[in-house]
């Protein structure tokens, strides 16, 4: 099964490229997910899912088979598997970048193995769900982006829009200050950054739609899950 999205990024493509490159960066931006660790070149994540009262998580890694800055086009494996269950999927993610002006318009393309129950779901359902998550992480991306290139520190996550927290400290120095570039430094790759909150967990009812849930099998909506947990991990570059 092939599953196609597309978004745009408020950043010249070698930033973006960057960014995007950065697990440690933009996992905290997408709901539901976190960075556990490392084994070897495998980087590991967890995301936590809920079907109406009942939470379930998932465990994933992926690894890059190709990652070629000159082309801006990088290929990764993954795959996910329910902690406690026998959801699972598999996926190829081919991501390319494409310089527009000083935006960068990104494509990816998702190659899916799927086995056993999760095979009734469409790819109707699965692009719904893609997408819904694409743009809540493309909106958190952006505030980030934002954040940088201005300064300011970024909200923490379900903080009110346009909060700042420095808004009220700071100001009298800032005569003061050297300008800011228009875009920061590159962060130094593999910097640890300090524990994040536990997150929210994806609501699958919303995302997929109740109605439609409802026509499988418990098993099939953890296999779904699994799904989700690899596109969380995927779109990262």
């Amino acid at each position: 099964m092939k599953i196609a999205n597309q978004f745009t990024v408020s950043a010249p493509i070698d930033r973006a490229w960057d960014v995007l490159c950065d697990l440690e960066q933009v996992i905290p931006l997408m709901p539901g997910a976190q960075l556990t660790g490392h084994e070897g070149e495998e980087y590991l994540g967890k995301v936590k899912v809920k079907v109406g009262p009942v939470t379930s998580e998932f465990s994933g890694k992926v690894r890059f088979v190709e990652q070629d800055r000159e082309q801006y086009r990088a290929v990764i494996d993954g795959k996910g598997k329910e902690a406690r269950g026998t959801g699972n999927a598999a996926a190829t993610v081919t991501a390319q970048l494409q310089a527009d002006g000083e935006r960068t318009s990104v494509t990816v393309d998702t190659d899916l193995k799927i086995v056993g129950k999760l095979a009734q779901f469409g790819s109707g359902m699965l692009q719904q769900v893609s997408e819904k998550l694409l743009g809540q992480f493309v909106e958190s991306l952006e505030a980030k982006l934002a954040a940088e290139k201005t300064g300011a520190p970024e909200a923490p996550a379900g903080a009110p829009k346009g909060a700042n927290p420095a808004a009220a400290a700071g100001n009298s120095h800032a005569a003061a200050e050297e300008p800011t570039p228009a875009w920061p430094a590159n962060p130094v790759p593999g910097t640890r950054q300090p524990p994040a909150a536990e997150p929210e967990p994806i609501d699958l009812l919303q995302l997929a739609g109740g109605d439609q849930l409802k026509k499988y099998a418990a098993p099939a909506v953890a296999a779904l899950a699994a799904l989700v947990l690899i596109w969380v991990l995927l779109r990262r570059r």
